[in-house]
C-alpha cells in the first residue's frame, strides 16, 4: 500500500463518480489543567526484568506530555521516555513520582499490584 492511502480505513472501492475521501482531522485536545488531571503511577517489567514507572492518563499535548516527562525525569534523577500519552521512567521511583506530581498539584495515585 502506497504511503498516502495509509490513513484510510474502511473504505475499499467507490462507485460514485463524485466520490471525495474526507480524512479524519488528528486535532490534539488542549491540556487540562492540572488539579483536572487524573493520573495513575503503575510498576511495570520490560524486557530481561527491568522495571519501568509508568504513569498513564494525562489528557493533552505531545508537547506538554513531553515536557512534564523530562521534568519527572529531572527530578528522579534517570532516563525514560514519553510515548503513546504515557511517561516511561527507568526503575522503580513511585514514591518519588508521586510526590513530584502532588507537589505540582496533580491528582496522582498508584495503581496496580
Amino acid at each position: 500500500m502506497s504511503n498516502k492511502n495509509k490513513n484510510r480505513t474502511g473504505i475499499v472501492y467507490s462507485t460514485e463518480t463524485n466520490f471525495q475521501y474526507e480524512e479524519y482531522s488528528n486535532e490534539e485536545t488542549n491540556t487540562l489543567a492540572p488539579q483536572q488531571q487524573q493520573l495513575k503511577i503503575f510498576l511495570d517489567r520490560k524486557g530481561g526484568g527491568k522495571l519501568v514507572s509508568r504513569i498513564t492518563g494525562f489528557i493533552g499535548t505531545d508537547d506538554d506530555l513531553n515536557k512534564l516527562g523530562s521534568a519527572i525525569k529531572k527530578h528522579c534523577g534517570v532516563g525514560g521516555s514519553t510515548k503513546d500519552g504515557e511517561v516511561l521512567i527507568q526503575g522503580d521511583f513511585r514514591e518519588k513520582i508521586l510526590l513530584f506530581l502532588t507537589k505540582e498539584n496533580y491528582k496522582a495515585k498508584k495503581a496496580g499490584g
